[in-house]
């Protein structure tokens, strides 16, 4: 029997941000009705420890499947926590069919007047091929679980994708059934600051932790292997390029764990990483040879639905079609420095602080992050005072021709207020100065694309930069400018 629930003050104390998924798991506490709860997210991001901090812990009955156990070893496993859980003897169960009706009766033995918690951890890898986990699961939940107006049942996994498939777009026993769906985003710029600060100790300068971030992206598990009595660059070494370092096999665990065929899932994401910008499903498919089947397709929503990549259209030119694009952090690091580098130089980013390698990757991370922040938090939107009018973001790029010369974009603010934001995002170590020569590209890129697109609409260039801009005789070029200080302000 759960004694006492976790109360929302020591939640927020104990558990940095998420306050609205905390909230989210006290209204169904809180709920007279029974409630099946999904909580989904990309691997490492926190959803085991949200639960098991918010309720401390203490569940009637919890269960956490492990991929590297077959059917009849998580079935024992099931039978060792209900026989601890209830005190009472009982048989291995022979199925899963079993296995739920002896929590069911389980779970009738307890008091009426109170609040149940069953917590199912890592559910996916408790579905076996063939395991018969699922339809024993859709039964026990129609036929008890839904009536137990005292019964809130949480499901967690990693494998986004399985979860997706079974609940969200389930079309048997649990279509439409789950009461509340929490999606723990990683980390934004402001939570990761305030994650290091009081969870770790780590007093490091903004630009620092921007570029932490966009190695790391906020997942909190590779946040919480920093440590304080390392710099920043010793601390990525130690994490990546010492021999044995804590985060130096964890690409392949990472996509073998949630993936079946993990190869292909490699191959696709490897083939992404070579075009920053994107690539059309036909792109895609010709530069990474897979075939062109149902399977492909399904990669892809999974990798998306895991956030390793994102999908978006360019401004104004719908015959394009979808664009993909890789947008995890952690593994466009890995690509970049780690894959083939493990083992040279165990000080190898303390040794390329100012190589031009270095600099290119953080320019066109830093993109990428300002598109997260965009999306997630819109503190771009906020600090022009445009955060009540409806906008959309995009990109746009056009190549060179006889009759203009190429200009790429790669953020787009289209404003139903009649202004379009062109956005140039700058990662400097100091004020960014605006030159002659870039002067004239941002000009030649403004021309190009009200001509190209034939907008009538007003355009209003925007700088993204660590520092600001340096005023000089070229400044004038931009309307506004945003910060790190913006872009870690709270939402």
């Amino acid at each position: 029997m759960l004694l006492c629930i976790y109360n929302l003050v020591m939640a927020k104390e104990l558990i940095i941000s998420r306050e609205k998924e905390i909230q989210m798991l006290q209204d169904c506490y809180d709920s007279k009705e029974s409630q099946l709860v999904i909580v989904y997210g990309r691997r490492r991001v926190g959803k085991s420890f949200l639960v098991n901090q918010f309720f401390d812990q203490r569940f009637d009955f919890k269960l956490v499947g492990d991929n590297r156990l077959n059917k009849e070893e998580q079935l024992y496993n099931f039978y060792d926590e209900l026989k601890r859980q209830s005190g009472k003897e009982i048989g291995i169960p022979k199925n899963w069919r079993e296995a739920f009706f002896q929590l069911r009766d389980y779970l009738d033995t307890l008091e009426d007047s109170q609040k149940h918690v069953v917590f199912f951890d890592e559910m996916p890898w408790l579905d076996n091929q063939k395991s018969g986990f699922l339809p024993a699961f859709e039964y026990f939940w129609n036929s008890f679980g839904a009536s137990k107006n005292n019964l809130m049942l949480i499901v967690c996994g990693s494998a986004t994708s399985w979860l997706v498939d079974n609940f969200d777009q389930n079309k048997g026993g649990l279509f439409n059934r789950q009461n509340c769906r929490i999606y723990l985003q990683p980390f934004n710029l402001y939570e990761t600051e305030k994650f290091l600060i009081e969870k770790k100790e780590i007093n490091w300068s903004k630009y620092d932790i921007c570029e932490c971030y966009m190695i790391l992206g906020g997942i909190p598990y590779y946040l919480n292997l920093l440590t304080k009595k390392l710099s920043y660059s010793a601390n990525i070494d130690n994490l990546f390029f010492k021999k044995r370092g804590a985060l130096w096999d964890e690409f392949d665990h990472l996509y073998k764990t949630l993936f079946s065929k993990s190869e292909n899932y490699i191959k696709i994401v490897e083939t992404l990483f070579s075009k920053k910008i994107g690539m059309t499903k036909k792109e895609l498919l010709e530069k990474s040879k897979l075939p062109n089947n149902s399977a492909f397709t399904k990669m892809l929503r999974n990798l998306e639905d895991s956030g390793f990549i994102r999908t978006y259209r360019y401004f104004g030119n719908k015959k394009r079609g979808t664009f993909y694009q890789l947008s995890d952090f952690f593994t466009m690091f890995y690509l970049q420095f780690v894959k083939d580098n493990y083992g040279r130089d165990e000080d190898f980013w303390s040794h390329n602080i100012d190589s031009p390698s270095r600099r290119s990757w953080a320019g066109l991370t830093f993109e990428q992050l300002c598109k997260d922040h965009i999306k997630q938090i819109k503190q771009i939107k906020q600090k022009l005072s445009i955060g009540g009018i409806s906008s959309d973001v995009s990109s746009w790029i056009v190549k060179a021709d006889k009759e203009h010369k190429g200009a790429q974009i790669d953020l787009l603010i289209d404003r139903r207020d009649r202004v379009i934001n062109i956005c140039e995002m700058k990662f400097s170590e100091n004020q960014y100065e605006i030159k002659k020569d870039y002067d004239e590209d941002l000009r030649n890129k403004i021309a190009v694309f009200k001509e190209v697109t034939g907008t009538k609409k007003a355009i209003q260039l925007i700088m993204v930069t660590t520092y600001g801009v340096k005023q000089n005789m070229y400044s004038s070029i931009m309307q506004d400018e945003v910060t790190l200080d913006d872009l870690f302000r709270k939402e």
